[in-house]
């Protein structure tokens, strides 16, 4: 294992609760295999998994930092649903503190929460490792992980699906990007 990876396993367990380090590793886990399987690179998959979530803990004053610091502008739907802060602090967090300089990376953690159309194939990885890794019990996680085994696209339909019509029964706004992710994929299916 590299020694880049050891530093940032010590700087997550500083800044994560056990529970949530473990996830990560999951999620490190679980997009390589995902990479292998659909001809992803593994490094960029592990690395992009085992990061995504580093601002998960972070209180609401470090995020607010993140965002001043860094000129990040929330839209409405943004500064309404802090759940999905971590991903945009996220991906401040790795540019700018971190120095991570790979835009692919920086990206996937971007939009590990919301997706968005035209993903990369490591955005797609990524959401989808987020979805399936093995410490996930949510209630359709055995038909998520069926879906990923099919297809990419038949998993980030059913994901996208399956996000959408959770924040509808629960009277949330939904991300803009989530519905373009989920109406060009849903296009794609029908061509």
């Amino acid at each position: 294992m590299s020694e880049k990876y050891l530093e940032y396993k010590e700087i997550l367990q500083k800044r994560l609760t056990p529970k949530r380090y473990n996830h990560s590793l999951c999620v490190a886990d679980e997009a390589v295999r995902l990479a292998r399987k659909y001809g992803g690179d593994c490094e960029k998959a592990y690395l992009a998994g085992l990061l995504h979530d580093i601002t998960k803990n972070a209180s609401q004053e470090e995020h607010l930092h993140i965002f001043s610091e860094f000129d990040i502008m929330l839209n409405d739907i943004e500064k309404s649903a802090e759940k999905l802060w971590h991903a945009i602090s996220g991906a401040a967090y790795l540019e700018h503190i971190l120095k991570v300089d790979d835009e692919e990376i920086i990206t996937a953690v971007r939009y590990h929460t919301t997706a968005r159309e035209n993903m990369t194939h490591l955005e797609k990885i990524l959401y989808l490792a987020d979805f399936t890794s093995r410490d996930r019990d949510y209630d359709d996680v055995d038909i998520m992980r069926q879906k990923v085994e099919i297809s990419m696209e038949a998993a980030l339909c059913y994901a996208l699906s399956y996000t959408i019509n959770d924040l509808v029964s629960r009277e949330k706004p939904l991300h803009i990007d989530t519905v373009k992710a989920y109406n060009q994929i849903a296009l794609e299916g029908e061509n």
